[in-house]
């Protein structure tokens, strides 16, 4: 295996790391609206992911940076086509990150609904979002002969696409609910289970249609072995959840969330963004990557690094480990 491949297959674990943690706490930021009943709640559900929400964008920036560092010509050509999304991506984050820092700071009930219509919308439009950037890699984009992106933003609303914003909106949603019975007690603990056994269901259906068409669309023998344990993941999570079991069920939605991930960058390799318009033109893990010297220093410097950012992120999850409820909650902080 070349270094070039090498970097894809980490690029692609840091994506699913990425979706794996960040997904739970956009389900959470989803929940202040869909399970919360008054503010001591919505107090209950931030509270949940307030020590690890900005640790876990961490993934996010690593997976951006080693991009950039290990395939130049990907990334010129997925930010400059998918410019607008990730425009729009990155602003939600900004104001989701400011919405959960500056909630609390003034006692008017307004001022905190605000930030709550804010924490709800910018982690939303996000979890959509993903999964339509994401559609658009894997099924492939118009790239001419020069590797440049010719399309427009209406080359990027499609069925698959759509499709594909539904099953991670509602994925991480049910990946937040699961999240919310594992952390908290008392009342809202059995009511995100009721929820996540609902947005349940209709993950697993809007998922399956997803994973099949990838599959027959551009699917191989491993991509099917990694939608198989997707979906007997996503079963499993369900019936855990059913049992009451928070622990086994947070653990297999988390696996549905690295299987489709994977699935999706199975179909995807050995391209990293196919075109549409000639497969001769497409960008691949080959004619997109930096010099093999550029990524001999990268494999170094992540292999410093990054048992490092494991460690601090485990002893955070560590400390933070307890459940939460309303009892826990001042009148003073809601």
């Amino acid at each position: 295996m070349e270094l070039h491949d090498v970097w894809f297959v980490l690029i692609a674990v840091l994506w699913t790391g990425y979706f794996f943690l960040e997904g739970f706490d956009f389900g959470v930021g989803v929940l202040t609206k869909l399970l919360a009943r008054d503010r001591a709640e919505k107090r209950v559900l931030i509270n949940t992911i307030g020590p690890v929400w900005d640790g876990n964008e961490v993934w996010l920036l690593s997976a951006g940076g080693a991009t950039f560092a290990a395939f130049p010509e990907w990334y010129a050509t997925l930010f400059s086509g998918f410019y607008l999304p990730l425009l729009v991506i990155l602003i939600c984050l900004i104001v989701r990150g400011v919405a959960f820092e500056y909630r609390a700071k003034r006692p008017e009930e307004t001022w905190q609904r605000n930030w709550e219509h804010a924490i709800f919308w910018c982690s939303l439009i996000p979890a959509f979002l993903w999964g339509v950037a994401f559609g658009n890699i894997v099924r492939g984009v118009k790239i001419d002969r020069n590797l440049e992106y010719v399309g427009g933003l209406g080359d990027l609303i499609n069925p698959y696409a759509l499709l594909g914003g539904l099953v991670t909106l509602t994925l991480f949603t049910f990946h937040g609910a699961v999240f919310t019975a594992l952390k908290t007690v008392g009342d809202i603990r059995e009511r995100a289970r009721r929820l996540a056994g609902r947005v349940g269901l209709v993950t697993a259906v809007l998922a399956l249609a997803f994973l099949l068409w990838t599959q027959a669309h551009s699917g191989n023998a491993r991509s099917l072995v990694a939608l198989v344990v997707a979906v007997a993941a996503l079963v499993a999570a369900l019936v855990a959840n059913r049992a009451g079991r928070e622990g086994w069920s947070f653990a297999l939605s988390g696996v549905t969330v690295v299987a489709a991930v994977a699935m999706l960058f199975l179909s995807l390799f050995p391209n990293v963004m196919p075109s549409t318009l000639n497969a001769d033109w497409s960008l691949t893990v080959s004619n997109a990557a930096s010099s093999p010297y550029t990524l001999t220093i990268m494999t170094w410097c992540a292999g410093i690094a990054t048992p490092v950012v494991l460690l601090y992120q485990g002893w955070t999850y560590w400390v933070f480990r307890k459940r939460i409820g309303t009892q826990h909650i001042a009148d003073a902080a809601h």
